[in-house]
């Protein structure tokens, strides 16, 4: 139980998956339906200021490398995209929600650059992540124990 627990924790740390796949995985392991939760929301929170710090202080010396500038900037232009107009118009809450869709896209990663590229300030972003996240994770888990109830 405790590598499945591990493994949810990764999966939800990584940008392919996030606690949109983290949970699921656990609840279909056989992991307590809370212990799921508390785990993959906590380890999807700590991408936050692991992205801030990288954004703050490591992009700048990557950006100098021609191959990382033009994904860089290819991602910045599609994450402005998709979540531009939200931002601007509902700042706090445009990040809330942008993080909080439970689909391929979106999520802490996105809504952490979003945040950076808007220029907003850390304990706003850090909030509208976090929120996001938690509802994000609510609605994935209450799909899954669904599904999960459903399919047994």
């Amino acid at each position: 139980m405790i590598v499945e627990i591990l493994i949810a924790a990764l999966w939800s740390i990584s940008p392919f998956g996030e606690a949109k796949v983290g949970i699921p995985y656990a609840i279909f392991n056989n992991v307590d339906i809370y212990i799921s939760f508390i785990v993959c929301f906590l380890a999807n929170v700590l991408v936050y200021p692991v992205m801030k710090f990288f954004l703050d202080h490591l992009n700048h010396y990557l950006l100098k490398w021609k191959f990382y500038k033009k994904g860089a900037v290819k991602l910045a232009r599609r994450i402005k995209i998709k979540a531009g107009s939200n931002v601007t118009k509902f700042g706090f809450v445009g990040i809330l929600i942008f993080v909080m869709l439970p689909v391929p896209g979106t999520g802490v990663y996105a809504g952490t650059i979003a945040s950076y590229l808007f220029r907003m300030s850390y304990g706003q972003a850090f909030w509208a992540n976090t929120i996001g996240i938690f509802l994000s994770c609510a609605i994935v888990w209450g799909m899954t124990l669904a599904t999960y109830h459903g399919v047994k």
